[in-house]
């Protein structure tokens, strides 16, 4: 039977500009089972899960819950959970980890601060590996159990240390789906090989680009042009780039560029902004494009043309050759 995320591996969909947005993540440990909203519909207390997304709403903070890989007991009641809050502003980012009997706490945390970098001193700071989440919500997609699961268990049974299930990472069509955190970056189509590079790498504070989605801390834009700067300059230091501006460019700018090798004057365009600790600047020019032909953005859904980030241009600010789009794109 043919998968969402079968369709895209065959079509040879992008990933670059295609995670999640989050400058500040808030797991909360939730073992049994998991409905397609998990927030409200698995044993956490409903009310609660409503309260913490009406608190991140709009603050940059993305709440999701999170279990031991393995078999899930279909218990109701859980005595101390673990939570992690973790923010992956580059040069800023920071995980830190508490146990708590009573989450309903996490209620009194600030959520505006939390989204602009400050912990407020909770919990303690994580002096373990680097955060390995896989989505394995099967109730939102199929792709995500049949392919999800695995994977958390393989990575559990090889004994890799901070390996945990998530429940919603966006895009079931690149399952298995993969965050790494402290750092926020997001992977797409991993395999156990994949993930236990990409954490050697974090830990060693270094980027994996193949298979990278885009780190969590830009908008879709900015996660493509980063992305397009690291591989065209062979930057792989987490903390190095930042994205300092996107600016979207208006219909009536009259700009035309090329996707695909199509000239297209009505695509959405950006120009964006991407800094080096070292004071290099270069300025990327992002289009989105649809990715042809029609696929099922999920399992059982219609067929659809998804949006996609093209990188068309990276320019150095300080030089005038531009860098081939060809080197951006995976």
């Amino acid at each position: 039977m043919s998968t969402c995320a079968t369709a895209s591996r065959d079509l040879a969909e992008p990933l670059a500009g295609t995670a999640a947005t989050a400058r500040t993540w808030l797991l909360v440990e939730q073992p049994g089972p998991w409905g397609t909203k998990a927030l409200t519909s698995s044993h956490l207390d409903p009310e609660l899960g409503r309260a913490l997304e009406a608190a991140a709403d709009g603050t940059g903070v993305r709440v999701a819950l999170i279990r031991r890989p393995g078999r899930h007991a279909d218990c109701h009641t859980v005595a101390r959970r673990r939570v992690y809050v973790a923010h992956t502003a580059p040069g800023h980012s920071w995980l830190r980890t508490h146990m708590t009997q009573a989450p309903r706490e996490l209620l009194d945390l600030d959520f505006v601060a939390l989204g602009n970098g400050d912990h407020q001193d909770f919990g303690t700071a994580h002096t373990g590996a680097p955060l390995a989440l896989v989505c394995t919500n099967g109730k939102r997609d199929r792709c995500c159990a049949l392919l999800g699961r695995p994977l958390a268990a393989e990575l559990a049974g090889a004994g890799v240390e901070g390996a945990w299930e998530v429940t919603h990472l966006g895009g079931h069509r690149f399952s298995p789906t993969l965050l790494v955190l402290p750092y926020g970056y997001a992977y797409g189509r991993a395999s156990a090989h994949d993930v236990k590079e990409i954490l050697e790498a974090a830990r060693e504070g270094r980027v994996v680009t193949r298979g990278c989605r885009g780190g969590s801390a830009w908008e879709r834009p900015g996660q493509a042009a980063e992305l397009a700067v690291r591989r065209a300059v062979g930057e792989d230091s987490a903390g190095a780039l930042t994205v300092a501006q996107v600016s979207q460019v208006s219909q009536a700018d009259g700009q035309v560029v090329q996707v695909d090798g199509q000239v297209d004057a009505a695509a959405p365009s950006w120009d964006v902004a991407v800094t080096h600790t070292d004071g290099r600047r270069w300025q990327v020019t992002v289009a989105q494009g649809a990715a042809l032909p029609p696929r099922p953005e999920s399992c059982g859904g219609a067929l659809g043309s998804p949006a996609r980030m093209d990188v068309v241009a990276v320019k150095p600010v300080s030089r005038a050759r531009e860098i081939p789009a060809t080197l951006t794109s995976e």
